[in-house]
Order: structure tokens, then C-alpha cells, then sequence
């Protein structure tokens, strides 16, 4: 008996995903290059792609790698190992081979979906069995028989469907395991917070492997929207998909915004609505902000989340269109808990930086195959992010940095997003990055990386508004000039500081 109420009271990916087909029988669930697939024919595809895997032995708890630039085959795999309860990897084509093999041997996948164009690059790192994309997989879907083990659900909403690989600054990357019950977390909370309805659509640019389109292409499809799949970050045709849908949320990240900026310059094409644009506030120039939502006419999402806690923590403050806000202050999300702690785990007081701990349903299960990581990121019954906030009196929280990367100097604890923020609050500041560096005196001092969007500025203005806003330790050393596109940045736009700092033994120029 309590089985059976165990039971009932868990749902699945794929069987939210089939409840979804049956009231939306003509709406296109996915659109890509002038194709379409509707609801009911997306989840014949994907009972075929599931019987297909059962036939190649694909067990509940497998994993399955894929290597692929986005595509429509990348949606019908994920959606069939929920069928079957396998695990999808998603790897990251950017990764050098020893990341890559890194990656595939931390999970031990029974088989690959690769594609074609990314063969060779797989082939030179494992020797899986693979599955191409394009004529392979519709070789393999037309093959396919019925298999009624497929979508009969799961033992427990507990069980695995995507592993992300996290992208740090340093060492190797570590698997992300995502289950059924925190993408269905991650569905309605962020539902809940930004009001979106069920036919509100999603623009899948960026990679898939990325929780920006892993987490909300599969949110989209069990509300009922369109995703349209985007090769990668293409402008014109994001542009293009905002005349044709009502979109939800528009991810746009740091380092893709003036781009987009100037093709709406360019194209200002009339808009069906969006409810909100944009991701990670802090480390977008103010100005961006302002005009970006003045041109898209709907708000910046003001949020804070991750790989491992989807948009949770901070997933519901908007910035007002037009706006070039001076406090970025987030919101905390009304669907988790969290606290502010000290190296010691106690909680600090109102207006002191700390860790920020946090506990709640859209949370991940740990990373693959790392114990020790796992019992120490996970002490005490919350997840430690490894980010520094501090709680204002109102109760929001302000985003103070990484934990892992602090500038010690003369004693003192200086965050490079504190200095980051002032200079990007100038008018001629496109991008800002600050680094440590050796000092003779104080141990370590602080040097910032500046693109500026017009030749006027100058050092000397920066450090007199450095100097206007912050006390001396935390001021810069020296200020260097990078174009725009040489700042180095992973896959989810941030800046990489450990390449910075390789670029400190060049002299200045």
C-alpha cells in the first residue's frame, strides 16, 4: 500500500511529455531550419527512438553520450532515454580531446549519438559504438518496432536523465546529475515565478549541453510551447523567430548582447512578446541593459542559478525596461531555502558576504562518480554553491563573487565582480574582467581588463571612478585595453580569468 502511494504521488519526464501530446494535437512542438514536427508526430519519433534503444540494449540507469551542435535528434534522444530511464551526457564539442575523453570515461556510456561532422574529433577518443545524426537515425527510427517497456515510468522520480558537464576555471569538469524530479522542479518553478503560459515559446540557440537550453527546451515541451532549435548564436535568425512566437524567456548571455543589439537595430521587425530577455545581470554593462530591453521592449531577467540548482536561488527580479539599474540585488526564489554561511558553516550576520548554501526541489543529485566532492559540497543537508552574497536589510541578496576566486591583498579580501561592477557602470565600457596579479608589497593586486565601445575612454577615467566608489585595497593596479572579442570566455559567456592571467606576462598594449 505505501508503494502504491509512493507511487502516485511521482511523475516522469516523458510521461508529463505524453499528457502534454494529447491536449495539443496541431501545435508544432518543434521548428528548425523552415521544418516542423507537431506534438503527436515529435512523440511517435521519440516511442520509436526509445524502442530502438531497448533494442540495442539501453538498460534504466544507462548512459548515453552525445556529441552534437544542436539539433532536433538532440530533443528526441533526451526525450526517449525518459522513456526508458537511461541517462543522456551531453558533451561539449568545444572541449580539447583530453577534456572530451575526460568526460566519456567518467561516465562509462554504453553508446554515442554523434554527429557526423564531429565523428573523426569522437573516434579519436573512444571507441563506443555510435549512432550518426541525420540519415543513421532515421534509418534507425524507421527500423524501430513498438516496445512496450518503453514509457511504462519509473521506479522514482529520483532517477537520472541528463548529466551536464559544469565549466570551471580550473582542472577537469565535473558531470552534473540532473533527474526527473528536478527538471520538472525547474518547469514549474520558473513557470510559476515569470508567469508564463503554457503556449509561450523558447529559442534554443545556445548549446545543449548548456542548462540554458537543456533545462528549458524540456520545460517548453511539457507546458506545450514551440522550441525552435538555433544552431548556435545567430542574430538575425533569433531575430526572425521573434516575429513568428510569443517566447517566454530570451536567453541572451554576456558577450552575445551588443551583437544582437545591432541586428535589432538594424532589423527593429515587429515583436509577438517575450516576457523576459537575458541572463547574468551582473556581468552586463548598464547600458546594455537599458537600451537592449528598450529595443526588445520587455524586461531583464535579474536572476541567479546554475548547472546544479537550475534558476533557483534568484530567479524572479526583472529589470524595468529602459532601465540601468546601480543594484543588481537579486530576489530570492520562493521555491527554495537557502542561508548565508562562514567557513565554519555558521550564518553571517545581515550585511556580511558569505557562501551561499541552498536546499529545494529543483536541486541536482551530485556529480557523477565524485564522493569526496559530494560529502563536502553537500554538508549539512544543502548544497554549497561556492558563491559569495551578502543579505540586505529588505531580504534580497547581492552577488559578491566566486569563492574560488578571491584577490588576497594586504590582508584583505577583495572580489573582482565588486571592481567589475563599477567599471562597467561607465557609459564606454563594453566588457570588464579583474585578475590577480603578484605584488611585492601586498601579496596580490588587483588589474582589470577593459573593451571599451569608443576609443574616448581612458585609463586615467576608469581609476577616477575606481577611485570615486571603491576604498583604495580594492582599486586596480593597472588598467589594460582587449578588444571585445579577445576576452576568453567558456561556453556560458563568462569570462575565463585564468587566461587573463596568462595575458599579465605580455606587456600592456
Amino acid at each position: 500500500m505505501q508503494a502504491n502511494i509512493l507511487a502516485a504521488g511521482q511523475a516522469d519526464v516523458f510521461g508529463l511529455f505524453k499528457t502534454c501530446v494529447a491536449g495539443r494535437p496541431a501545435r508544432p512542438a518543434l521548428e528548425w531550419g523552415g521544418k516542423s514536427l507537431s506534438y503527436p508526430d515529435l512523440c511517435g519519433r521519440v516511442e520509436r527512438a526509445a524502442a530502438a534503444l531497448l533494442a540495442r540494449g539501453v538498460q534504466p540507469g544507462a548512459r548515453i553520450a552525445i556529441l552534437a551542435h544542436n539539433c532536433p535528434e538532440y530533443i528526441e534522444l533526451q526525450l526517449a532515454a525518459a522513456a526508458v530511464g537511461a541517462i543522456v551526457a551531453c558533451l561539449n564539442w568545444r572541449l580539447a580531446p583530453g577534456e572530451l575523453r575526460h568526460c566519456v570515461a567518467l561516465v562509462e556510456p554504453v553508446l554515442a549519438v554523434v554527429q557526423p561532422s564531429l565523428r573523426a574529433a569522437f573516434a579519436a577518443i573512444s571507441a563506443l559504438p555510435v549512432i550518426e545524426t541525420g540519415a543513421e537515425w532515421e534509418a534507425l527510427l524507421a527500423a524501430a518496432r513498438p516496445d512496450e517497456r518503453a514509457g511504462r515510468g519509473l521506479p522514482s522520480h529520483e532517477a537520472g536523465l541528463n548529466i551536464l558537464y559544469t565549466s570551471g576555471t580550473t582542472g577537469l569538469p565535473k558531470g552534473a546529475l540532473i533527474s526527473h524530479r528536478a527538471h520538472i522542479a525547474r518547469a514549474m518553478s520558473f513557470a510559476a515565478e515569470l508567469s508564463l503560459r503554457p503556449e509561450d515559446g523558447f529559442i534554443a540557440w545556445a548549446p545543449m549541453f548548456h542548462m540554458a537550453s537543456a533545462d528549458h527546451m524540456l520545460a517548453t515541451l511539457l507546458r506545450g510551447g514551440t522550441v525552435v532549435v538555433i544552431d548556435g548564436f545567430d542574430p538575425a535568425a533569433i531575430n526572425a523567430a521573434l516575429t513568428r512566437h510569443k517566447i517566454g524567456w530570451l536567453v541572451l548571455m554576456p558577450g552575445t548582447i551588443e551583437a544582437f543589439i545591432a541586428e535589432r537595430r538594424a532589423n527593429p521587425t515587429p515583436i509577438l512578446g517575450i516576457k523576459a530577455c537575458g541572463a547574468m545581470a551582473d556581468l552586463v554593462p548598464r547600458h546594455q541593459l537599458a537600451e537592449l530591453t528598450r529595443l526588445l521592449q520587455t524586461p531583464y531577467l535579474n536572476s541567479f542559478g546554475s548547472t546544479e540548482t537550475g534558476l533557483p536561488p534568484a530567479s524572479a527580479a526583472l529589470i524595468e525596461i529602459g532601465a540601468a539599474p546601480r543594484d543588481l540585488a537579486k530576489r530570492v526564489s520562493s521555491f527554495c531555502e537557502i542561508r548565508l554561511v562562514d567557513p565554519q558553516d555558521r550564518d553571517v550576520p545581515e550585511g556580511e558576504p558569505g557562501e551561499l548554501a541552498i536546499r529545494g526541489p529543483t536541486l541536482f543529485s551530485g556529480y557523477w562518480n565524485a564522493e569526496t566532492t559530494n560529502a563536502r559540497d553537500f554538508r549539512g543537508g544543502m548544497f554549497h554553491m561556492g558563491d559569495v552574497f551578502r543579505r540586505l536589510p529588505d531580504g534580497r541578496i547581492d552577488f559578491v563573487d566566486r569563492i574560488k576566486y578571491m584577490i588576497k591583498t594586504g590582508g584583505e579580501n577583495v572580489y573582482p565582480a565588486e571592481i567589475e561592477r563599477v567599471l562597467l557602470s561607465h557609459p564606454g565600457v563594453a566588457e570588464a574582467a579583474v585578475v590577480r596579479a603578484p605584488d611585492p608589497k601586498w601579496g596580490e593586486a588587483p588589474i582589470a581588463f577593459v573593451a571599451g565601445t569608443e576609443p574616448g575612454v581612458s585609463p586615467e577615467e576608469l581609476l577616477a571612478l575606481c577611485r570615486a566608489q571603491l576604498a583604495g585595497y580594492k582599486r586596480p593596479r593597472e588598467i589594460r585595453f582587449l578588444s571585445f572579442e579577445a576576452f576568453p570566455r567558456s561556453t556560458s559567456g563568462k569570462v575565463q580569468r585564468h587566461l587573463l592571467e596568462a595575458l599579465l606576462k605580455s606587456p600592456p598594449g
